[in-house]
């Protein structure tokens, strides 16, 4: 059964994009555009699996809505042009799983996303094999060849994300903003020195490929 997730955002071009984008990556969507809108949506259909929410919302704000979702137990990800931390605080404060600022990269959104699903138990995760090399997200554990394989916790994460979006192009920007987050002040020189040791423990030189002057793409018969 697929996810279900709830969109409520006011700009129409923003809110079609989140649409496309999360039924592409294998999400039901029910989206709305207006806060008193979304409060009796809620109180008719309370099944989500989660909800992204802008702040500065018409009818009510996004803060104001915190209490409804809390009590239905649909975690929120806040998505918001509100930098400002008093805003941050007022809504992580409030219950919100995540707070993501405008403009925004969908790959930090669609990982982000995962990482609540998983915590709140709303989605499946199965072992993903790629030749001798297993993957268990479950479990925490890669393996090649039977034997178990030690990662440092980022290199695992980024392994994580190319077998997510395996056979997809990878910019070093999106990876950068997924993996450590927009305010991160590496340079993309940090994904190369990752990919360069998950290739060399897992013997992955031919499987994640370079893309020149893109960033990488995880290789692999569907």
């Amino acid at each position: 059964m697929k996810p279900r997730i709830l969109i409520i955002e006011d700009e129409q071009s923003i809110n079609n994009l989140l649409r496309i984008n999360l039924e592409v990556a294998g999400y039901e969507v029910v989206s709305c555009m207006d806060g008193l809108e979304a409060a009796e949506l809620l109180a008719r259909d309370s099944a989500f699996d989660c909800a992204v929410v802008d702040v500065m919302l018409p009818g009510r704000d996004g803060f104001s809505l915190l209490p409804e979702f809390e009590e239905r137990s649909v975690p929120v990800i806040f998505l918001t042009a509100k930098s400002d931390l008093q805003s941050r605080v007022t809504g992580l404060r409030g219950g919100a799983e995540d707070y993501i600022v405008k403009p925004f990269e969908m790959l930090e959104l669609l990982v982000r996303l995962e990482k609540v699903l998983e915590r709140h138990k709303k989605t499946e995760v199965k072992p993903v094999r790629i030749l001798d090399v297993e993957i268990d997200p479950e479990r925490h554990l890669v393996t090649k060849g039977g034997v178990e394989v030690s990662l440092k916790p980022m290199e695992y994460e980024c392994l994580l994300m190319f077998v997510k979006h395996r056979n997809k192009a990878l910019t070093r920007e999106e990876l950068l903003a997924a993996l450590w987050g927009v305010e991160f002040e590496g340079e993309t020189r940090t994904v190369d020195a990752h990919v360069g040791r998950i290739r060399k423990k897992l013997g992955f030189g031919d499987v994640i490929r370079t893309i020149p002057k893109v960033g990488y793409r995880l290789e692999v018969d569907e």
